[in-house]
Parts: structure tokens; C-alpha cells; sequence
């Protein structure tokens, strides 16, 4: 009787723990299919510790990460860089930094994007310079730096607690990254520095998915060129990053414009290349909430219009980034330290 009593103990634990991964596992699936609303903030390590305080919609001083999540986000995206300098506007975005903002916006119950620059500042279309402890390395040395580099950045994360959900190789690169061993003008050596990022991810978080990343989301020519290149070098990768600005577009800024030719990219590269898509990246302008509104209502609406769930998301580039403390227009931050109403429209379904 000892020995069937003990048996059917046994059974029993064994019995909730495979019932516990189960539901773990089921969560898991499903936040993956949840839409991905949210922003990049990594300014806000540097406006908090210059003092800067955030206010929610009734003026009561608050944690910005818990004002962003009451305005419909989930989703926390950082940048990292190799060895950044402390300055005010271009700093602070180290290993350490990165780790310890992950794990806040994990404690807040946000998901998490990291987004390697793979610089020690700035990486956009207009520079990608290599990091200053990498000048001066041939290719096969460079290699193993990204990868090196990755994997240790990947490694802290995960040591921390962290298995972010989508991580970035490279940062607005339609020239490519890593200049100028990387540029897209050498498309073979391109491509095998974006796999070393792609391997060193995986090695360390294999469900994360790689997201390559390049600007002027409505420009469907532009996309088609970069990720044909990429396919035809081989280049890894799980995800179609895109930014959207209207108001760095040439000519008349006015979302209504160029909202269209955004949606029927999307559309394009899922389809042409069996890839899910996301806006890693969207502003407005601080000043006109209204229009910024209507247009981030838009955005999700193309982004959710992409068949079979392959849509992932819109983040918003710094929204807290108010420009009484970083001189940045695009933000939706009042200069009293409140969000405006364009970020409401986070809250839409």
C-alpha cells in the first residue's frame, strides 16, 4: 500500500509540473501572437538620472515604463553599444545599461527588442561606424568581434533574466553596417557579418527572432533591393524591420502621402519573401498631436493588415523623449512632462 501510495505521489507532482510547462509554454505562444505595441526608450536611463521626472494624464509624478504600458504598450525596445561615452545626447547605452533596462521593462510585465548598433554611438543611414576597439582588425578578425561581442551582450541578458523576444542585427542599415568592411557595396562580406550576429543570438536565445532593419518603410524599391541582395548573399534572419518617418520624407510630410505605399510594402516584402514584418520604428511631431494620432491609428492598421499574423507590431522611436530635455521634436512628450494624446492611440484594438 506504501509503495501505491507513493507511486500515485509521484504521478500527481509529476503530473502539475508537466501541467505547469504546459501552461508556460502555451503563454509563451500566445504573447508571441499578441500584437507588439511599444517604444524605444533608451533615453530614458539618461533623462532619469539628469533628474528628469514623468507625469501621467492626471499630473501624478509616475514610473515612465508603468505611464507607457497604461497607454497600451507591451513591448520595451533598447539599443546597445559597444563602448559609449557618457555624453547627454550619445551615451549610456552599454552592456550594463542595456541588461539593467531589460530587466525592468521584464519586471514591468513589457517584452523586449534589443537592437545592436554594433558602433559606439549612432548607427543610422547617414553612419555606421565601426567601434573604436575594432578599428584596425581585418575581416576574419571582425568576424569574431560580432560575434564575440554579440553573444556576450546575449549572455548577460539571459544570465539576468532575459530572453528577449526580437533582437536586431544592425540598426537602419540600407548601406549596411560596419563601414567600411560592411557596406553594401561588398555584399558577400555584408551578409556574413549579419550571420555571425544571427549565430551568436541563436547560440544563446534560439527563440528569439533576428530582425534586419532598414528606413523608409514606404519605399518599396528601396526594400526590394536591400532584401533581394541579402537573399541572393545568404544573409539570416527572421524578420523585416522597417522605420517610418513622414516627417524626414522628401517633399510634403503629410502621413496621408505616403501611409499607402507603407501597406502595400509590407504586403510586398511578407509575401516576396515569406518573412513577418514590423515597424521597429515610427515618430510624428511633438506639436501635432492630433496628426500624430491619426497617423500611429493608421500605421497599426496597415501593420495588422498583413495576412496570416505576419504583422508583428509598431514601436515608437523614444516617445518619452521629450524635447525640453533632448531637443528631439518627434516625441509625444509635453515639455510639463506628460504624454500628449497621440500616444493614445497606442490604446486602440
Amino acid at each position: 500500500m506504501k509503495n501505491l501510495k507513493f507511486s500515485l505521489l509521484i504521478y500527481s507532482l509529476i503530473t502539475v509540473l508537466l501541467s505547469g510547462c504546459a501552461a508556460k509554454e502555451s503563454a509563451i505562444k500566445q504573447q508571441s501572437k499578441t500584437f507588439a505595441k511599444g517604444a524605444d526608450v533608451s533615453w530614458l536611463s539618461q533623462m532619469e538620472a539628469t533628474g528628469y521626472k514623468f507625469y501621467n494624464d492626471n499630473g501624478v509624478e509616475e514610473d515612465c515604463l508603468k505611464i507607457l504600458k497604461d497607454h497600451g504598450m507591451n513591448t520595451i525596445r533598447l539599443r546597445t553599444w559597444v563602448n559609449p561615452s557618457d555624453d547627454r545626447a550619445s551615451g549610456h547605452c552599454s552592456k550594463e545599461v542595456t541588461v539593467e533596462m531589460a530587466v525592468r521593462a521584464k519586471k514591468a510585465g513589457m517584452r523586449v527588442m534589443i537592437d545592436f548598433h554594433y558602433s559606439d554611438s549612432w548607427a543610422d543611414p547617414g553612419k555606421q561606424k565601426k567601434p573604436a576597439a575594432w578599428e584596425g582588425h581585418d575581416f576574419n578578425q571582425l568576424l569574431q568581434d560580432v560575434y564575440t561581442y554579440t553573444f556576450d551582450v546575449m549572455s548577460a541578458l539571459k544570465a539576468a533574466g532575459v530572453d528577449p523576444e526580437w533582437v536586431q542585427v544592425g540598426n537602419e542599415t540600407p548601406g549596411g553596417m560596419i563601414y567600411p568592411e560592411g557596406s553594401t557595396a561588398n555584399w558577400p562580406q555584408l551578409a556574413q557579418l549579419i550571420n555571425k550576429g544571427y549565430d551568436a543570438i541563436k547560440a544563446v536565445s534560439k527563440d528569439s527572432k533576428v530582425i534586419l532593419h532598414v528606413d523608409q518603410g514606404n519605399n518599396n524599391a528601396r526594400f526590394r533591393n536591400w532584401f533581394d541582395n541579402a537573399k541572393a548573399n545568404g544573409a539570416k534572419y527572421d524578420v523585416i524591420g522597417l522605420s517610418y518617418y513622414p516627417y524626414w520624407l522628401e517633399g510634403n510630410p503629410d502621413y496621408t502621402l505616403s501611409v499607402n505605399d507603407l501597406g502595400n510594402n509590407l504586403l510586398d516584402m511578407a509575401s516576396r519573401y515569406g518573412k513577418e514584418v514590423m515597424v521597429v520604428e515610427v515618430g510624428g511631431e511633438d506639436n501635432k498631436e492630433q496628426n500624430t494620432y491619426d497617423m500611429l491609428i493608421a500605421v497599426q492598421e496597415k501593420v495588422r493588415a498583413v495576412p496570416n499574423g505576419r504583422g508583428l507590431g509598431v514601436l515608437y522611436w523614444e516617445p518619452q523623449g521629450a524635447r525640453s530635455w533632448s531637443k528631439y521634436g518627434l516625441s509625444t512628450w509635453e515639455n510639463d512632462g506628460k504624454p500628449t494624446k497621440a500616444l493614445k492611440a497606442f490604446l486602440s484594438k
